[in-house]
Parts: structure tokens; sequence; C-alpha cells
């Protein structure tokens, strides 16, 4: 049996129509002049100003300003990382409206005055945030003209759910629907018109880079509007929403129902023993990384008497966590959703130590010594504002710890039934994507410790069956499951280096990856350490017995080994 197989009856989907292919922009044009031919050259500069593009005309569209805008830097991603640096740029914002429909999505796209690539990047949010204009600025300097939106606008934050709801506490399902899908539809139309008018060509090719929410949005567009991108790259991407989100207080509930919650530093000790029973598997070589956490069936019973600083475990404690690792059930025991896999972080702060920007969906906080669960706030948002219907201040109105199983049973179909069509992005037939010539790549981090990467497995596997096999749907889509990667990266295992490049290579060159380059980075200094390839699915990247095992040279993609 191969053991990168999920092992679990696969679940009835419900399958979201695809929306209609886009036409090629006709409407694409100069403030002044007809529609522009296509980009025949590289690194090309503007060819009006910034400014007379409020002056564009584009259906439902209002260009609410065009200003130039001087080399400089925009705040970092990350609080104490240093502030990104970016070029000089022509920064429009547009305001889109929906016809029959209240609703008023915001565009920004920000293109370089000069080097422009001839290419044009949507850019994905995280969370709740459909976008952030600050992360322009990375594609920007690279050459490319870029969009994203506020989705309508949804969330101010990535944990801020609340735009769910509308002032009389109903549910606001034209701004769910921009959030789900149809402001992703606008960052391509708007993005690409506004680019062609302010270079006075088309752009060649354009690509969806996104992340988490992100990875969502570009496989919203792989699924919805198949032609609007050329390449999609959906990291780590919150599809299976209707699932997953409530699926993330599995193991706050798990422990409340236990009466125990788990001190971080007794989690640790779990983590810690894991990864050193199944350090060798997959790869064939001890390096801190779990190489095929599939493979590992360590057991939480084993710590039991262990001492910590935080108490000695108990048999109550290996119980939750290996209730945690099972993943969501019913009262009956039925299979709802997937665990974390070993390896991955249980919860904690990067800010205290951690490799990982986000606390895990195992979270807790311990005062003056007594523990107490910490959800995952958009889990919360979601099962109170969006499910229930709870007024959305404070965030989490809904009081999860009075929560039981049949409740959780409920809330859990609710949130499939209300959700899968819109938001739930896991329908598999990407024939419309596949028809228009798009080349998609998705990658997971398999110590992802908030979205779980069992679900990209599932929703890709469920693409081959539709999709002819597995031969041909690789001609199109390919997985790419990165060891020791948390959320969008971090942690101890191999990051994709630049897989939008490889993306661009196929693409236009033809070259389809069999692997991602992954690099290995100091946390304390970013300092490149080692290299390795994050092979595709459902390869793993295996020591080949000889040279050094920080270089990618020293491994091969090798189909993953039998189980006995």
């Amino acid at each position: 049996m191969n053991i990168w197989r999920i092992r679990r009856a696969r679940l009835s989907v419900i399958v979201v129509p695809l929306g209609a292919a886009l036409a090629a922009i006709s409407t694409s044009v100069a403030p002044s002049a007809a529609a522009p031919s296509r980009l025949e050259a590289s690194t090309l500069g503007a060819t009006v100003s910034c400014p007379s593009l409020t002056a564009l005309s584009l259906p439902n569209t209002t260009i609410n300003s065009a200003v130039d805008t001087p080399a400089g830097t925009v705040p970092p991603p990350f609080p104490g990382f240093p502030p990104t640096p970016v070029v000089e740029t022509c920064r429009v914002h547009a305001t889109v409206t929906t016809p029959g429909v209240t609703d008023h999505i915001g565009i920004d796209v920000w293109m370089p005055v000069s080097g422009w690539n001839g290419r044009f990047q949507g850019v994905g949010g995280s969370g709740y945030l459909a976008g952030d204009p600050n992360n322009l600025a990375v594609p920007v300097d690279g050459g490319y003209s870029a969009a994203n939106t506020d989705g309508g606008p949804a969330g101010s934050s990535p944990v801020d759910g609340s735009f769910a709801l509308d002032s009389k506490g109903r549910l606001n399902w034209p701004l769910i629907q921009d959030f789900a899908y149809r402001s992703v539809h606008d960052v391509a139309l708007v993005g690409k018109a506004v680019t062609a008018a302010y270079y006075g060509s088309q752009a060649s090719f354009s690509y969806w880079n996104g992340c988490s929410t992100g990875g969502r949005q570009g496989l919203a567009e792989a699924q919805r509007y198949p032609s609007d991108f050329n390449g999609i790259l959906a990291g780590a991407p919150a599809i299976n929403w209707q699932r997953y989100v409530p699926a993330s207080l599995w193991p706050e509930l798990a422990m409340l129902q236990a009466g125990d919650f788990l001190p971080q530093c007794k989690f640790s000790a779990f983590r810690s023993a894991a990864i050193k029973a199944c350090d060798v598997l997959g790869d064939g070589v001890v390096d801190g990384v779990i190489g095929d956490p599939f493979a590992c069936h360590f057991n939480p019973n084993s710590l039991v008497g262990t001492s910590t600083p935080c108490g000695t475990i108990t048999a109550q404690d290996a119980a939750v966590v290996a209730k945690i690792m099972e993943g969501a059930r019913t009262t009956s025991g039925a299979f709802l959703w997937y665990g974390l896999l070993w390896g991955a972080q249980y919860g904690g702060d990067w800010l205290t130590g951690s490799f990982f920007p986000f606390a895990g969906i195992a979270n807790t906080i311990t005062s003056g010594g007594t523990t107490v669960g910490s959800p995952f706030p958009i889990t919360l948002q979601h099962l109170g504002t969006w499910v229930q219907q709870n007024p959305p201040v404070p965030v989490g109105t809904f009081d999860w710890t009075k929560m039981t199983g049949d409740q959780f049973d409920q809330l859990f179909q609710q949130s499939v039934e209300m959700y899968g069509d819109v938001i739930g992005t896991d329908n598999p037939d990407l024939s419309g994507f596949k028809k228009a010539g798009g080349k998609l790549i998705i990658w997971h981090g398999l110590a992802d410790q908030l979205i779980f990467p069992q679900g990209s497995i599932d929703y890709y596997t469920r693409v081959q069956r539709l999709m002819g096999g597995s031969k041909k749907t690789t001609n199109f889509a390919r997985l790419f499951l990165a060891p020791g990667v948390a959320h969008c990266g971090f942690g101890p295992g191999a990051q994709p280096a630049n897989p939008l490049k490889q993306l661009v290579n196929w693409v236009e060159g033809g070259q389809a990856p069999t692997s991602l380059n992954g690099v290995t980075v100091d946390p304390r200094t970013g300092a490149v350490t080692g290299t390795r390839p994050i092979c595709m699915y459902p390869n793993l990247a295996v020591y080949q017995g000889a040279g050094p095992t920080t270089q990618a040279s020293s491994f091969a993609c090798r189909p993953s080994r039998e189980e006995d």
C-alpha cells in the first residue's frame, strides 16, 4: 500500500459548477488609443503618464486614483522583519461594482515605471484578508505589473471575518461571494486592463501567486474563471474551507472534553519525541525533519511518565494527543476531517522562539499555573459568525467552552451545507483550465500547523481521477509536498525557493518541474544552509548514500516505499 495514500474513504463532495471561461480582454485600451498589440519585447517602460490612467474607462469600474510613487520601502509582512524595498511605481486604485449587487470591490494595481518584464501577476491574501497592497512590492521589484483586492472589502485583518453579516445581522451573501471568488476575477480583469493601458501592450503572460487564502483564491480562478491566468501557483491552499476550518477546533475540543489542556512544553515533548522516532523515515537521513510523516506511527503512550518543565506527562495527556492526531470525528466515531501530521507545531508564537509565524490549532496559554485553550480566531469567526450568525464583536462571541460533541457535529454539517458551493473551492473539474492551456503548481508543507496537507492530497487525487489519471493530470497540474515545512513556509524543512520562476519556465518554456528547488534557512540569520529537492507527488527526496546531506545533488526523487 502506498504510504502517501490517504487511508480514508473519500468524502462525497458537492461539486461547484464552473463559471464561464473569460474571453480575451477586448476592453484593455489605453486612454486615447485603440487596443494595444501583444508585447513583443521585455523590460519596457510606460507609454502614458500614470495620472492619465484616471481617464481609463472600464466596465463597472471607477479608477479612483493613479499616482507616481518614488522608490522606497513598505512595511514588512511580519513584525520584526525588515521593511520591503520597492522600485518607482505607478499605483492605481480602482473600485468595481457587480451589476445587480450592492458591493464595492477595491483593486490595487502597482506597475514598475521602467523595467516591466511583460508579465502580469495577481497576488493573494491570507485568512480573511483578501489582499494587502504592500504585498505587491516584491513582484513589482521583480519586473511584474501586479494587482490584488480588498475582497469587497472583506476582513480588515487576517482574522476578521465580521463582513459575513450585514448591519441587520443577516448573512451578507454578496460580500461573501466577493471574498470567495468574484473579487479575484476582478483582479485579473482590471489588473490586466490597467497594465495594457499603461504600457501600451497587453501582458504576454499572466500568473497567480498566493498561499493559504491566496492558494485558495488561485484554485477558485482555475475552477471558475479558467482563462484568467496562464499559470497558477497555489501554496497551502485553504480549500475544503467548509470542512477544514471547523475541523481546526477539534484539538481544542479534544482537550475540553478530556478536561486536560496541555501546556505547550508538553506538546513540544511529544513533537520532539515523534521527530526523533521518525526522523529517518522517507528521506533516509537524520536531520530533524520527518521525511514521510504518513509512515510515522509514533505512539504517544511511550512518553507517559516523562518529566517536562511543565509537569509529568500522563496517560490522559497521551490520549488527548492521539485524538488530536486522529482528526475530527463525530460522536459515533465517523470521519469528518484530517488531523495534524507528526512534526507539525501544536501552538506557540514565533516571536518567542518558535520557527513559525503563526500559532498552531492546538494552541494553549499558561498563566499562573493554569492552562487554557486558545483556538485559532478564524475558526471561532467561522463557526460563530458565519455559521451561527452571532454578532462578530468581540471575535468569537460564540462560547466554544460549552460545546458538546453533538453540537460540534451539527455545526460541522451546517458549515458543509452552507459554504461548500460558495467557498469550498474543492471542485476537481479543471477541464476548462486544462483546455485553456493553463499550468498549475500546488505545494504544501507537511508540517503545516494550520491547514491539513491531507486535504490538498485528497483534492489532487480527485482531480487525477476526474481528469483521466496521473499522467494526464501532470501535463497541466502538479502537487509538491515539502517535509518539515510549516504553513506557507518556515520550519526546519527545505522551503520552496522561487517556485514562481519554475512555473514561468513551465508555462513559457515547456519545462515541467519534477521537483521544486528547496532551501533550508537559518532562522536567526536568514542564511541558506542547504538545498534539497521538493519532489512531485507521490515521490520523496531520498538520500542516495553518498555526498553531503546538505546538498540537493545527494538526493533523488523516488516513489514512496511500500508499507510492510
